[in-house]
């Protein structure tokens, strides 16, 4: 199913600067020329249908604590026990699956390394499995956004 006129506009206009201000969907109507009730339908429309996974912001992980990459070597039988697992954690925000012997793929953030390694070391206890641990040594900037093409 294509995007429609209001779909295609709203992720051209703020895939890369939701307004930071106390009512961002009034802002984001008077920006396309329509309600707030219309974006807000067309933000649940679009998760609906898997074309909008999340809204919310990207935090510079290093201004507000520690982060890193982890990975787990899962059992396929046991894949989604651990993953719904790993999602208990306020500390995971994003877990996934992925073809290769390290399966399931999950990003840590919290206040300081030390908490990181010992959600890791719980998550082992708990699991029996044991955690890569890939925390960044370089950032690189990669713009995550994407053209649609010529949004009216």
């Amino acid at each position: 199913m294509p995007l429609d006129t209001l779909e295609q506009r709203l992720i051209e206009r703020f895939q890369h600067g939701m307004p930071v201000c106390a009512e961002p969907y009034v802002e984001m109507a008077q920006a396309l020329d329509c309600s707030q009730e219309q974006v807000i339908a067309c933000l649940q429309r679009m998760a609906e249908h898997g074309r909008l996974s999340r809204i919310g912001p990207v935090f510079e992980h290093r201004r507000a604590g520690a982060s890193t990459l982890a990975a787990l070597a899962v059992p396929q039988e046991r894949l989604q026990q651990v993953a719904e697992r790993i999602n208990h954690y306020p500390e995971v925000n994003h877990n996934y699956a992925r073809e290769h012997h390290y399966n399931l793929w999950f990003v840590l953030t919290g206040p300081d390394r030390a908490h990181l390694q010992n959600v890791l070391a719980e998550l082992q206890a708990d699991t029996g499995l044991v955690p890569l641990d890939l925390p960044m040594l370089t950032a690189y900037r990669i713009d995550l956004g994407f053209a649609l093409g010529d949004a009216p």
